[in-house]
């Protein structure tokens, strides 16, 4: 039992800590014990930080970081390691948290390529670091949840990106057949603190959970073993980030909505839905100027663009040009598991192909439960001809000399002249794959009894 495994101080006794990002299911549960009543006591008490430090939430904290694990910060430290860490400190960390003192250790920064080319850069806090964050977050996420907007569905209890995109098809649907489809520039990089903060303040009363929150924001960057300091930004990574980034911009969900405006609003990804051209500049233009002055923020020029929404993405998806709008994945997103699935190909040569075909099964079932609200199907066809390929092209590449590649196809019920012509053709590797003779002899129901799924299968399942 964890209660058993670690000891978490009442007011005598000893503790537990960590943190990191909590599932959906965990937040909706969370939100609905928390009754109105609760969320108005909560706001106006100004001892805030006890509350976030009482034991009941700091256990739903800890499960929650342990079940997340995540890779250790500055200090090395593993979820692993935290019980024994907890056991010893953790009545100082409470200590020092409740009385101002207590200071965050640096983040460790990470870089990651970004899906449509650059980096991105993410901050992995410590993972005591991440605990009280995410204790933050469990008592913070009641008390701001209420009041953000309908149109937001970024990092949110009960909220998703197919509710956006569901969303968004309909605004289309409706005629609203242009979208200003805008993009901040480098968001987390640039978030101004002293903007930020007076946004929470106004919910928040509690001074040591404000102190507590600027020292989070402001805690240097580990980079290369030397520490550089923040002033501003909030590094994506910690648990705190994602609610962050939505207080931040509720003034422009809150802008949106006081003018009538149909959008959907994923972290600082914005599409606006109206219905023509000129209406779409007007939009963008006065956008732009509302969140430079008011929230000190960038729209990326090269990112962002009124247009028709079957020339955009949006979380993946765009649309189809008819009149009756349907859902299909955009071609970003194709192509970027083909570079996924090209990097695990590259593996396979020499391998067993059955193992190898069974580490391939939990990247295309994410994709297609992703991808399972597109109404077009053919890209799905697409894919499992192009999979099946990569995968004769391994076949072949296995086979290295003509006799082995003659009595492999002859052993798949190729006649014997036919093999040797086919072994002997000079032929590129990827060229045979895709030829007759290897579709003949390893066919479609040869992968599926190697376990192989079939993304046209997977989209009737999910």
């Amino acid at each position: 039992m964890l209660e058993k495994d670690v000891e978490i101080p009442n007011e005598k006794s000893e503790s537990y800590l960590e943190n990191s990002r909590r599932n959906l299911r965990e937040a909706r549960c969370c939100e609905r014990q928390t009754s109105a009543a609760t969320q108005t006591t909560i706001q106006n008490t100004t001892s805030l930080i006890e509350v976030m430090l009482e034991r009941k939430n700091m256990l739903k904290v800890y499960k929650q970081v342990v079940k997340n694990r995540g890779a250790p910060g500055v200090d090395k430290m593993t979820t692993e390691d935290l019980k024994g860490f907890l056991k010893e400190h953790w009545l100082q960390v409470k200590d020092d948290v409740i009385t101002g003192r207590y200071k965050p250790s640096p983040v460790k920064e990470v870089e990651i390529p970004k899906p449509g080319g650059g980096i991105r850069k993410l901050g992995i806090p410590a993972v005591v670091d991440r605990l009280l964050q995410q204790a933050l977050h469990q008592i913070l996420s009641p008390i701001f949840e209420i009041g953000f907007s309908e149109s937001s569905y970024g990092f949110r209890p009960g909220r998703s990106a197919h509710q956006a995109v569901q969303k968004a098809k309909e605004y289309i649907a409706n005629g609203k057949r242009w979208v200003v489809d805008m993009d901040l520039e480098k968001f987390f990089d640039r978030v101004n603190h002293d903007i930020l903060m007076s946004r929470i303040a106004r919910k928040v009363k509690d001074k040591r959970i404000l102190l507590l929150i600027r020292r989070y924001l402001q805690a240097g960057i580990m980079i290369g073993g030397v520490e550089t300091t923040r002033e501003e930004g909030t590094p994506q990574g910690g648990p705190l980030s994602p609610l962050l980034s939505n207080i931040m911009l509720d003034d422009l969900d809150k802008e949106l909505e006081r003018r009538g405006h149909s959008f959907c609003r994923y972290a600082d990804d914005c599409n606006i839905y109206v219905k023509s051209e000129a209406a779409g500049k007007r939009v963008m233009t006065s956008l732009k100027e509302l969140l430079e002055r008011r929230l000190k923020l960038k729209v990326n020029d090269e990112k962002s663009a009124v247009a028709r929404p079957w020339n955009r993405k949006f979380l993946g998806y765009s649309v189809t040009v008819e009149k009756k709008t349907k859902l299909k994945v955009s071609p970003k997103a194709v192509e970027r598991l083909k570079d996924k699935l090209k990097k695990k190909f590259s593996e396979g040569k020499g391998r067993n192909l059955a193992k190898f075909i069974k580490e391939l099964r939990p990247i295309l079932m994410g994709w297609s439960n992703y991808f399972k609200l597109a109404e077009t199907k053919q890209i799905f066809e697409d894919l499992d001809g192009w999979i099946r390929r990569k995968l004769r092209c391994i076949i072949w590449k296995q086979k290295k000399r003509g006799k082995a590649r003659i009595k492999m196809l002859m052993a798949r019920g190729i006649d014997k002249d036919r093999a040797w012509k086919s072994s002997e053709n000079g032929r590129g590797s990827w060229w045979n794959s895709g030829s007759p003779h290897m579709n003949e002899a390893f066919p479609k129901a040869f992968f599926k009894t190697l376990g192989l799924v079939s993304m046209v299968d997977l989209r009737k399942v999910f």
